[in-house]
């Protein structure tokens, strides 16, 4: 009877340890592949230091700062904030609205962008970008990755609806 108490012990213990290894291991893969979702003025307006963190940023181009440079292969641009509330978007009369006012507001905060591959087709004036990457030192963000969002091309006329 000694022994069996002693082996289920043994069992619990050694059940006990393996089940806190994953826990671990799931928390640190959790860290590592974490993104924080902001907005350019959360970005700016932390006082976190966010220098090498995955990020999310969203935001609108403004077109006259598109600049591909063919010696480096770096597409550089800046994005001007907007809103992360739908619900904001929708008050301020849409995506389409929101995007103008902030490439046009010469007051609303702006992050240059730096991104490692040739310019897409859709990268345009008042297009939102939807960048994944992390912030340099100096502050601008590096973006691995580029989604890129033009509302006005891709708004669908809404049939005549018959009148009876």
């Amino acid at each position: 009877m000694a022994g069996s108490k002693s082996n289920r012990l043994k069992f619990f213990i050694g059940g006990g340890l393996f089940l806190i290894a994953v826990i671990l291991m799931i928390i640190s893969a959790t860290r590592a592949t974490a993104e924080f979702f902001m907005t350019v003025r959360e970005l700016k307006e932390t006082d976190r230091d966010l220098a090498g963190q995955n990020l999310r940023i969203s935001g609108a181009v403004i077109g006259e700062s598109i600049h591909y440079d063919p010696e480096t292969g770096y597409l550089r641009f800046v994005i001007a904030h907007i809103p992360g509330d739908d619900a904001e978007i929708r008050r301020s009369g849409g995506l389409n609205a929101v995007l103008h006012q902030a490439v046009n507001d010469p007051d609303n905060l702006r992050l240059v962008v730096l991104y490692d591959g040739p310019a897409p087709d859709m990268l345009l004036d008042e297009a939102q970008a939807i960048l994944t990457g992390q912030l340099d030192e100096d502050g601008e963000f590096l973006a691995s990755e580029l989604l890129l969002k033009c509302p006005s091309k891709y708004e669908e006329a809404l049939p005549d609806q018959v009148v009876d």
